[in-house]
């Protein structure tokens, strides 16, 4: 069981005989009255997701998500292939499913497939990531006594926050849990 004050992004639970991922959560703590938790949950089956505040005493039951790794192989119309390492087996996944992972992933990079009974719903990239930079404007000389910071957009299309050296062509390292700039490679 699952209470609802251990809430936290990623955590899937059963409710009313369907499987939801926590994608946003906040815990509420007002003046008066009881806390709780207001949560955005994605319904693994269907991929809707709803706006839901919970009671922190509440519980559900929680459910074993499995995992394995795979290759993202390419994109053909909506669908993104993935194929496991040790069968060859290839799965195809819709855009919501990948939606978040596909923001650090390249074509034969290895990510975390997620799955509950052999029905996968979402992909985990890698923890770190090295991307080179396609976009970005160039920092200004004298300006880095700030610790300033500029967008850049890498090969996959996500826009980082990069420091001002940091220039189009460089290669970078990022964080996928939290989408920050690391270092430079």
């Amino acid at each position: 069981m699952v209470s609802a004050s251990d809430f936290k992004k990623g955590v899937t639970f059963e409710m009313d005989g369907n499987v939801f991922s926590i994608i946003e959560f906040q815990h509420v703590k007002p003046g008066k009255g009881a806390a709780f938790v207001r949560t955005k949950i994605r319904n693994i089956i269907s991929g809707a997701v709803v706006d839901k505040t919970f009671n922190t005493t509440e519980k559900f039951p929680k459910v074993q998500v499995e995992t394995r790794e795979m290759q993202y192989l390419y994109e053909d119309g909506g669908l993104y292939y993935f194929m496991d390492g040790e069968t060859f087996e290839q799965i195809p996944l819709n855009f919501e499913q990948v939606e978040e992972a596909l923001k650090y992933l390249k074509e034969n990079d290895t990510a975390t497939i997620r799955s509950i009974k052999g029905v996968a719903f979402s992909v985990v990239p890698p923890t770190f990531v090295e991307l080179e930079i396609v976009q970005t404007d160039p920092g200004f000389k004298g300006d880095t006594a700030t610790g300033a910071n500029k967008p850049a957009t890498v090969e996959t299309g996500a826009i980082i926050t990069v420091p001002l050296f940091v220039e189009q062509g460089n290669v970078i390292r990022i964080d996928t849990r939290t989408g920050e700039y690391m270092e430079r490679v």
